[in-house]
Formats: C-alpha cells, structure tokens, sequence
C-alpha cells in the first residue's frame, strides 16, 4: 500500500500509486515510527515545494527525517498552501518572492519567514483548511478552487478538474460566480503578479471544453 505522503489541493494527506511532478515537507516530521500518520499534519510554518531530485541526495520516504510530502503539480502545491523552496528552487522562490512584492506593493521582495508567518494565518483555521470567497472572474492562471467535492484548476477560459493522476477533461469557465478559492489570498496575488507555477503535462493538452470544440 502507498503512503499517505500525496497532498492534495486542499491540502489533505492522500494514498495513491499516481506520481507527482514535485516534493515537499511542511518543516518536520509528522509521521510515526511505523509510518503511520497521527493529528499532526505540520510541524512548522515552513511549507516547502522542493525539486524531486537534488546535488543526487537519496531519502528513505518516511524513515527518521522530516515527512516527505509529494504533489501532482505547482498548482497543487500552491493550492494546499506550499511556497517555492530557496534551497533546491531558488529561481522559482526568488520570481516568487518578486510577484509577491509586486501584488503587495512592498520596497522588496520578502524573505521566507516573513511569508511563511502570513501564509500560516491565510491557510488555516484552527486545524481546517481555510477557504477565501473570491470572484472567479478576477482569479489567475493556477488558482485553485473548491466546486463540491473537487478542486478545478484556473487556466485561461476554463476550469480544470483536478485527479491524483492529472487533470480530468477542461470545462467552461462561468463568468459572473463567487467560488471558494483553496489557495492563501498571498499566493493567487503572486500568480495574478505573474508568478508562472509548473503544470503537469495534462494541463497543457487541449484546453477547449468537448461541446464547443469544432472538428
């Protein structure tokens, strides 16, 4: 059986075979001894998004480190509250950092503590992921948002249901909805700042909805 080490976008622990583009921690360990998984589900305020491979570091999943973590894809992490890592992805955590200045209208980009303290208070609600009502029209490419018992991803005119495998075929995007958005208000301003997070391939297939495409 697979770990439960797959987050998904609403941030959730999840078993599946699917693998993932990128890997992860949320500063810790949160697993125990025998690779199970207790009430914690972060042992900081450091949610990372990390490269899969590194300077050729071997982990053993689950051993006596911290809880590697691993997701479909940036928007997923993003969506569950991850931030670009500074040590494995510092191009992509320094345009991040960037875009976040930007959309704050900051003097310069900030460091990772500080982001990490306003990204703790805009993902959660005690224990429960926090969700932002937000207009679906004003969202960026790569948010992320809750419909019923699925996440969508935002690309261009649709929405993108999101699978463990990849994305599932693309739908309209309704003008004029209030939707429940999954990622930190933070980071869809940085997306909506021209932060570009990584797809999965299934993401960049055609996107045009199956009843409006023309032969």
């Amino acid at each position: 059986m697979p770990l439960p080490n797959r987050v998904d976008p609403s941030g959730e622990l999840i078993a599946t075979p699917a693998r993932g583009l990128l890997f992860g921690n949320r500063g810790g360990r949160i697993h125990r001894d025998d690779r199970t998984l207790g009430r914690r589900r972060w042992a900081s305020r450091q949610w990372i998004c990390c490269v899969l491979a590194f300077k050729n570091r071997h982990r053993a999943v689950w051993g006596n480190g911290y809880t590697e973590l691993f997701f479909l894809d940036e928007p997923t992490a993003l969506s569950a509250g991850h931030r670009p890592c500074f040590e494995c992805r510092r191009a992509d955590a320094t345009a991040f950092a960037a875009a976040w200045a930007r959309a704050q209208h900051l003097p310069a980009p900030p460091r990772a503590p500080a982001m990490d303290r306003v990204l703790q208070a805009e993902r959660l609600v005690g224990r429960t992921k926090r969700r932002h009502p937000m207009a679906l029209d004003d969202l960026p490419d790569g948010a992320m948002i809750a419909d019923g018992d699925r996440a969508c991803a935002v690309r261009g005119d649709v929405l993108l249901p999101w699978t463990p495998s990849g994305y599932a075929t693309p739908e309209p995007r309704p003008p004029g909805a209030r939707v429940d958005v999954l990622p930190p208000p933070s980071i869809v301003a940085a997306l909506a700042a021209g932060y570009a997070p990584q797809w999965h391939p299934s993401a960049t297939s055609d996107l045009t909805p199956p009843h409006i495409r023309r032969a």
